[in-house]
Parts: structure tokens; C-alpha cells; sequence
């Protein structure tokens, strides 16, 4: 489960222990004149000053214009009398001083404190000595901060329940600072940096209910003293480095409702006692090393069980899925074999088998009467015999995938009745027959994945009642006929894949959305190459090849500005082949009649590249994009939308004419920006499309140099796509200010900004040296020595890590790739459009905000299944773009993604030189030793398993380590 599951259960889990605690300081204050003591007045008034002055406004403590500071925000009060303050809480104010603490233990009956979401980085002793002497403190919330160094030790604090340090970067062994604390209920220190064992000194009295230390650097084995806790209700041990078995002991926690042990190394098996504890609901150890079978009975109490990511081997104990509480099961990803239990729990709500080596036959009678399963997964196993008609029956089920088993026969029409269901997945099968009418009527379906089996007969005409669809992957079958012209009408379709069939005919009109791919490829199509395609402004990727197209390449495919891979080869074209904008791939090879008189359509960057080296590149990632449709479909369904600036032939007068600004202003304070930036001039420069110099997934790049003679970058953000803040001046605005203010060398943060009337404008420091993509292939590439790839290296980490240490939330990147990093030096990166996520409006969008997720090839491979955007998302993608460093490899290359290729070719170590580049890591020992060191933690990072994945401090200090 994600790291916001976990967090959702532990906060379920501690309010519900803290309920009368929450109820007494949250009820609302009534107004009553403040008979607070003075002694507690006079301390409030000084609190306000010390904040006042060191916070910089941040908190609105004035007691000239309101005299009760139980009035004041964030200030808790006795509900009764307002005699005494019982609570503060400062949160998410971006305190960086905490000079004002010990002021804080001057009001003695304070109950609770929660300073959370600053940027504190430091406990002063004073505050330790004297809160230790307060009677009634019971809450201590020092989370969502930079404190850095050992974990103070609590002496006295006699009437503490829960203490929380989560999200800071503390280090050092935690041993007995907190065994004082003899009402200690509820621990929370995760996210940090902590070593050495697991703690056990947790309070005298032995009363600990909630023990959350997920996300630090804890080794050694699962002590067995953790069983003298009786009451713990929740153990959370997740991403750390603990190694050794699963104490038997641990069913002696009678109380014991979760226990997460994921992404550790621990090892051996899963203990039977498991099943002894009555109370507990969820159990999580995936993505460790568990090598032995899975004991039966485990799930006798169980809700959800998460084992997968493991070495389990062995057969599917039968009574696993019958235990009737069981709701979600989890065993992918591991050596399972045998066939599946013929019996499930009649509560299931998600079973997932896939990745194993299980066989035998899908059990129709197990899953006909199955009403509450949604989620059902069981790909790339060994499974035959034919789907099974039953699955219609399941009319909740929302995802079903099949894909790459030995399954054969028809596809049953029963499919048809799974009013529900979004996602198909059947890929790589056997399958024959047609396509029945009534799986195209299904009301829901997003993604039809039926590509690689053996599908007879013609496309069904009733596929345009799909209007939901995004996605439709028929390619790699045997079909025949015409493609229907009501295809046309599927508004939402982004990816259509039908090459590698027998189709034929005339190509209709395509729907006006098509966004990622248009794939006609190896089928029997003639004549002129259709004017149709004229309407598919918004596309990326064509690939007509390896048909019996004849005539002139027509001129409107150079007008289709979005267009970045243009697949033309073995056709029968003649004439010249036309100007294309340079950011365009063409392949035209095996046309005998094409004359080529240009040179354009190949990258400025590739141009002093050997052509068959570009051909080569071409190719490559025209299959690599083909190849991973599955994932790709979901994952940037709406995002291509912004693809939208034509190339400077074919501009009308209207686009010619300079933007009429609605609003600008500056956000940057330094004056040397604030006296280049010149409005009218940027306005100039974007009228004219020669001025393009980058064209990213969101954005274009104009490079405009101002009269003072310096140089910007100015990114339009084409509102009229609906995919940004259409009409909301004011919020926008008010966005950019907030990043404005943002200061990092590693991250590009707009300048300035220029609203008009359906585009914005951001400006932003110029980056002569273009983007990481172009450097590692481009004419500089000899000048991309170890020294500047590990600079660049550290410097996007530690871009990263500050956005996502920004408070009061972390920053998340929807595109991380070497194409969205840009390089001032070669050993200074930038990385670009922080801002999108803030900035675009799912609401308006063809898709919402969760189908956005990255590039091809840096899509993390959970995002799938969970299809929303996440810090352990972005540390994948920042782990491809390691190893594209690493290897000089791009992230897909001849139909492999780099991350997958490199996992598979990096399990035995005294291979891993091999991956490496060898122009690189030949230079010195000393060099191949730190790129070692690197692919480790680059490794960590594309882990499969997010939660195997560091976080982005780590991954900085590790990287700093490396060398």
C-alpha cells in the first residue's frame, strides 16, 4: 500500500486512542471575556513578540488588535472558563527560529503542542529542561521539519501519549532517550535518518500502543523484546534495512492490529503464528527476501494481506483466499506455482497473482460468484485454457488483466455485462475469433488492450459506443477489413494501435484527440497517404510503414505541430521529401522514390551523428513508445494536449500578431532581472515561431533576448488546451508568486509572468547549454566527462529534494526526464516546470490530474494500478535519469525501457561493469569505483516496489557519498 494508506491507517488508529483528548481541546471556544491569569497572559504576549519577530509575520499574534489570546488562530483554551491555554498549535507557518520555545513552557497547564510543518531545524535544551517539568502536556508534535542531529532525550514530560518527530532528517541510534516517558501511547519517527537496531526502551510502563519508525536506516533483526508492549495496536518498521526472520513471537501481540514490515531484507518465512493474532486486519511484507512457502491459516483474521515483491515459492495454500474477512490479497511478483485455489472469500475486493508461475485454468466456479471483486490480476503467469464466461458475472470488477498467460479460445461475450469495468488487459495470449459486439458496448471501458494474440475477422462498427475509451490496442492480431468510420466520434481517444494486421481500405476520419500514437503500421493500406490525417494537430507519434502507401509525402504533415516521430519506411513514396521542423524524427527508408534534398529532419543535436546512428535513434524509441502502451495509455492519457505551436510556414496573420497582455508582473527581487525583462519585447519574440528553441510534453521555449542584450527563456502555457487555469487571472497569479519566492541553484523558478488573454507566459533564466537529453547525445557529448555527469547528478537531486522538502507540502514533478532538465553549464542543471502541478486544472482537462505521470520510460511502474502522482514516483524517474548518466543509454532504446534492461542485467554484481558507459568508466579505477557506487543507489531508486525506493534526502547524501 501507498505511504498515504499507511499514513491514513496510523491517523485512524491514533485518534481513535486520542479521541476524548481531540473532543476536550477542539470543542468549540465559547465567547466569554479571557480570565486567563496574568502570568499566563504575560507569557502569551511575549510568545507573540518572539514570534512576531522572528517568524516575519507569519503568525497573526497581535495583542493590540485582539487582547484575548484565546482568540488568537491556533489557540486552544479551557472550553469552560477561558482561564487557561491548553493548546497551541503553529503549524505550517514556515517558522524557521525556534528561539521562541522555551518561552512555550511557561504556560503550565498546556496540553498540546504542534509546531509541525516549519522549517525548524533545531531543539533548543531549554525547551527539553523546562516542557519536562509541565504537568499536563499529553501531544508533542514536532513533524514536517529540518531538525537535524541525535533525538533529544526526554526527561520528565510525565503525562506525554504521543510524540511525534515524523518527517525531519534526525540521525544516530535511538537507545534510551525516550524510556522516561511512562505514558508513551502513540511514536511516530518516521521519515528521518535514524540507525542502528530497533528500539525497545519506549516507556517504563510498558503502555505503547502505536510504534511508527517507517523510512530510516534501522538494521539488524526484529527484536524480540518488541512483544513486551502488549497493548501496540499498530507496528510500522517499512523501508528500512532490517534483516533476519520474523520473530515467532510476534503473535503474542494480542492487541496487534496492523503490522508493516515492506521493503526491509528480511528473510526466511512468513511465521504460522500470524494467525493467532484475532485483532489483526492488515499485514504487509512486501518487497523483502521471504524465500519459503506460504503457511496456511494466516489469513484467518485478515482483511489485507500484501506479500508480494518476495521469493515465496510453493503453492497457493488453499485455504489463503477462503477466509470470509479477506478483502484484498496481494502475491505478485514472487515464484508461486501450482494452480489458483478453486475457492475465494466472498468478501475479496482485489486479488492479485501476477508475475508468479502459476498454471492450470482460471476457476470459473471460484469467481462466478464473486459480487464484490473489482480488481482482478493475474498477468504474465503460465495460466491456460480459455477465459472463463463467470468473469461476467463479477459486475463490480473494474480492472481485469489477463495478459501474457497461454489463455486460448474465443473471447466470451459474457465480458459484456461488466458494466463497471475501465481496464482490459488481454494482451499476449493466444486468443482466436472475432472481437464480440458486446465487449465494444461496454459504458466505462478506458483501455482495450487485445493486442498479440490471434483475433480474426473485422473491427466491429459498434467500437464508437465506446466514448470513454482512451486507449484501443488491437495491434499484433489477424484482422481484417476497413477501420469504421464511426471511429471518428471516440472524443476521448488519445493512443490507437492497430498495426500488424490485415486491415485495408480507405483510412476515415480519426478522432481530433488523438494524442500519443496513431499506429497503422504493417497492414495492406494504399494509394495517397489521406488528407484525414490533416485533423490530428494534437499528435505525437504516426507510424504508417511498411504498407503499400505510393504518391508524395503531403505537405500538411509538416503542419501537425505536435508531431515529434513521423514512421514513413518501406512504402512506395515518391518525390521529395518536404521540410520538416527540426524537433521532428522522420523515418522514410525503403521508399526507392523519395528524394531527400534537407537535412532538417533530423536534430540539430544528431546532426554531425553518423545517419544510421539517427536512424537508429528513430527506430528506437518509435518501438519503444509502441511497445509500452499498456502503461503509457493511462499514464499521459490528457497530458499531450499542449502540444500546440506550428511551425513558422504555415502561421496565419492572427498568430503573427504580438499577444495583447491582460496582466504581467514580476515576481524575481534581483534587480539586475528586474531591469532586463522587458515585456514588449517577449511579446515580440513569441509572435514569431522561429524564436522556439525546446518543445516539452507542456510547454514551448522561446529564447528572447532582451534589449539589454541578456537572454531568457520565456514558456508558454497555451490556456486554450483547458488544461491550465482557464480564466482564473487572480489564482494564477497567485500560484506563480508562491514559486516566485521559492530559492534554489537546481530549480527553475519563474522571473516573471505575462497573462494574455488564452496563454501565459513565465520567464526564467536562460540555459545555454539546452536540455540533459541533447548533452548526453548530442555534438557535446565528448565534453559530458564523469565529472560533469555526477555534477549534474547531484545538483537535480538536490533540486529535487528541496521541492520535496517544500512545506507545508511537498512539491511533485508530473514530467521528470533528461528532456525536462536543462543545463546552464555542463555541470549545472536546472530542472524545469516545478510549477505544473500547482498550476494545470484537472477539472478541464480530458482526464483528471491522476492520469498524468511522466514520459515514456520514466513512468514508475506502480502508477498502473495507482495512477496518481507521488514523491516515490518521481525518485523513479529520478533513478532513469541516473542511469541514462550511467550507461549514456536513453530511457527507452530498441523497445526496451533502460530502467527494466538494466534490473535484469544487474543481479550479479561482478556483471554490473557491463552496464556502465565504457568511453566513461575506463578513464580510472576511480571513476568506474564511484559509478558503482551510483548505479547501487540509481538502482534503489527504480526499485519495482515503491516502497522499496529512499527517499530524496537520502539518495542527495548517498550521491554525495559516492565520491
Amino acid at each position: 500500500m501507498s505511504s498515504y494508506g499507511r499514513q491514513t491507517t496510523s491517523l485512524v488508529l491514533y485518534f481513535n486512542f486520542h479521541f476524548f483528548l481531540s473532543f476536550f481541546c477542539y470543542l468549540p471556544v465559547p465567547v466569554v471575556f479571557s480570565a486567563l491569569s496574568s502570568n499566563q497572559k504575560t507569557a502569551m504576549i511575549d510568545l507573540s513578540n518572539s514570534l512576531n519577530a522572528s517568524a516575519g509575520g507569519a503568525v497573526s499574534w497581535d495583542v493590540n488588535k485582539e487582547p484575548n489570546p484565546c482568540s488568537w488562530k491556533g489557540v486552544g483554551c479551557n472550553s469552560s472558563t477561558n482561564s487557561s491555554v491548553i493548546r497551541i498549535s503553529l503549524s505550517g507557518n514556515s517558522i524557521s527560529s525556534s528561539e521562541f520555545l522555551p518561552l512555550v513552557c511557561r504556560i503550565e497547564s498546556l496540553q498540546v503542542l504542534d509546531v509541525s510543518g516549519n522549517r525548524l531545524t533545531t531543539i533548543p535544551p531549554g525547551f527539553i529542561s523546562a516542557c519536562g517539568k509541565l504537568g499536563e502536556l499529553k501531544l508533542l508534535n514536532f513533524s514536517v521539519n529540518n531538525l537535524v542531529g541525535r533525538l533529544p532525550a526526554f526527561v520528565g514530560f510525565s503525562a506525554l501519549e504521543a510524540l511525534d518527530f515524523a518527517r525531519n532528517n534526525l540521525s544516530g541510534n535511538i537507545d534510551s532517550e525516550l524510556d522516561g516517558l511512562v505514558k508513551l501511547r502513540s511514536l511516530n519517527l518516521t521519515f528521518n535518518r535514524f540507525t542502528g537496531p530497533v528500539p525497545t526502551l519506549l516507556g517504563k510502563s510498558k503502555v505503547l500502543e502505536a510504534l511508527e519508525l517507517s523510512m530510516n536506516r534501522f538494521d539488524g533483526p526484529i527484536p524480540d523484546e518488541i512483544v513486551v508492549y502488549p497493548n501496540l495496536t499498530i507496528i510500522d518498521l517499512s523501508v528500512n534495512q532490517l534483516t533476519g526472520i520474523i520473530p515467532a513471537r510476534i503473535g503474542e501481540l494480542s492487541k496487534l492490529e496492523v503490522l508493516i514490515l515492506s521493503a526491509n531484507k528480511l528473510s526466511g518465512g512468513i511465521p504460522q503464528s500470524i494467525s493467532n493474532i484475532t485483532s489483526l486486519w492488515r499485514f504487509a511484507a512486501n518487497s523483502n527476501n521471504f524465500s519459503e512457502k506460504i503457511p496456511g491459516g494466516i489469513t484467518k483474521h485478515l482483511k489485507n494481506l500484501d506479500l508480494s515483491y518476495n521469493k515465496l515459492s510453493g503453492s497457493i495454500p488453499s485455504d489463503l483466499l477462503l477466509a470470509r474477512n479477506l478483502q484484498t490479497l496481494d502475491l505478485s511478483n514472487n515464484r508461486l506455482e501450482g494452480p489458483v485455489p478453486e475457492v475465494l472469500s466472498p468478501s475479496l475486493v482485489r486479488l492479485r497473482l501476477g508475475s508468479n508461475l502459476l498454471d492450470g485454468k482460471i476457476p470459473s466456479a471460484a469467481i462466478a460468484t464473486r459480487e464484490n471483486l473489482t480488481y482482478l490480476e493475474m498477468e504474465n503467469n503460465k495460466l491456460i485454457g480459455s477465459i472463463p464466461p463467470e468473469v461476467g458475472d463479477c459486475r463490480k470488477l473494474a480492472l481485469l488483466n489477463l495478459a501474457q498467460n497461454r489463455l486460448s479460445g474465443a473471447l466470451p461475450p459474457n465480458l459484456g455485462n461488466l458494466g463497471s469495468l475501465e481496464v482490459l488487459k488481454l494482451q499476449s495470449n493466444h486468443l482466436s475469433g472475432g472481437i464480440p459486439i458486446q465487449i465494444t458496448q461496454l459504458p466505462k471501458l478506458s483501455v482495450l488492450n487485445i493486442s498479440w494474440n490471434s483475433l480474426n475477422g473485422s473491427i466491429p462498427p459498434s467500437v464508437s459506443h465506446m466514448q470513454n475509451l482512451n486507449n484501443m490496442n488491437l495491434q499484433g492480431n489477424k484482422l481484417s477489413g476497413s477501420i469504421p468510420v464511426g471511429i471518428a466520434s471516440m472524443n476521448s481517444l488519445t493512443e490507437l494501435q492497430l498495426g500488424q494486421n490485415q486491415l485495408s481500405g480507405d483510412i476515415p476520419r480519426m478522432p481530433a484527440n488523438l494524442q500519443i500514437t496513431l499506429n497503422l503500421s504493417s497492414n495492406l493500406f494504399q494509394g495517397l497517404i489521406p488528407e484525414t490525417l490533416s485533423r490530428l494537430s494534437g499528435l505525437e507519434i504516426l507510424d504508417l510503414s511498411n504498407n503499400n502507401f505510393s504518391g508524395k509525402i503531403p505537405d500538411f504533415l509538416t503542419t501537425l505541430g505536435a508531431l515529434t516521430h513521423l514512421s514513413l519506411s518501406n512504402n512506395e513514396l515518391s518525390g521529395e521529401i518536404p521540410k520538416f521542423p527540426s524537433y521532428v524524427m522522420v523515418d522514410a527508408n525503403g521508399n526507392k522514390g523519395l528524394i531527400n534534398r534537407t537535412t532538417i529532419n533530423t536534430p540539430p543535436q544528431l546532426e554531425k551523428k553518423k545517419k544510421s546512428y539517427a536512424v537508429t535513434i528513430v527506430l528506437a524509441l518509435v518501438a519503444g513508445v509502441v511497445a509500452f502502451g499498456a502503461i503509457t495509455i493511462v499514464a499521459v492519457s490528457i497530458s499531450r494536449q499542449n502540444y500546440r505551436v506550428n511551425d513558422e510556414q504555415v502561421q496565419t496573420e492572427e498568430e503573427l500578431a504580438v499577444p495583447e497582455v491582460v496582466q504581467g508582473n514580476l515576481l524575481t527581487s534581483n534587480g539586475i532581472h528586474r531591469s532586463n525583462i522587458d515585456f514588449t519585447k517577449a511579446m515580440e519574440v513569441v509572435s514569431d515561431q522561429s524564436n522556439v528553441v525546446l518543445k516539452t510534453r507542456f510547454s514551448t521555449y522561446y529564447k528572447a533576448i532582451m534589449p539589454s542584450g541578456a537572454s531568457y527563456f520565456v514558456k508558454k502555457l497555451n490556456w486554450s488546451d483547458k488544461i491550465f487555469q482557464l480564466g482564473r487571472h487572480d489564482r494564477f497569479a497567485r500560484d506563480l508568486e508562491v514559486f516566485g519566492k521559492l530559492s534554489n541553484s537546481n530549480v527553475m523558478n519563474p522571473l516573471a509572468y505575462v497573462l494574455t488573454g488564452d496563454s501565459a507566459y513565465l520567464f526564467y533564466e536562460f540555459a545555454p547549454k539546452g536540455t540533459l537529453f541533447d548533452a548526453l547525445r548530442g555534438i557535446s557529448c565528448e565534453d559530458m566527462d564523469w565529472g560533469s555527469r555526477y555534477s549534474i547528478a547531484v545538483g537535480v537531486a538536490q533540486g529535487l529534494s528541496f521541492l520535496h522538502g517544500c512545506t507545508p507540502s511537498p512539491i511533485l514533478l508530473l514530467d521528470l526526464s533528461s528532456k525536462s532538465i536543462l543545463l546552464k553549464s555542463l555541470k549545472e542543471p536546472l530542472i524545469a516546470e516545478a510549477e505544473l502541478l500547482k498550476v494545470i486544472d484537472p477539472s478541464k482537462s480530458t482526464g483528471s490530474l491522476s492520469t498524468i505521470a511522466g514520459s515514456v520510460g520514466y513512468i514508475p511502474p506502480e502508477y498502473a494500478y495507482t495512477m496518481v502522482v507521488t514523491m516515490a514516483g518521481n525518485i523513479y524517474s529520478f533513478g532513469v535519469v541516473l542511469l541514462e548518466l550511467l550507461t549514456g543509454k536513453p530511457a527507452v532504446s530498441e523497445g526496451t525501457e533502460l530502467a527494466k534492461w538494466v534490473l535484469s542485467n544487474s543481479a550479479q554484481q561482478d556483471k554490473r561493469d557491463h552496464i556502465l558507459d565504457y568511453s566513461i568508466s575506463r578513464t580510472s579505477t576511480a571513476v568506474r569505483s564511484q559509478m558503482l557506487a551510483v548505479l547501487k543507489i540509481a538502482l534503489a531508486c527504480v526499485s519495482v516496489s515503491p516502497d522499496a525506493r529512499p527517499r530524496m534526502k537520502s539518495v542527495l547524501i548517498n550521491l554525495l557519498n559516492a565520491r
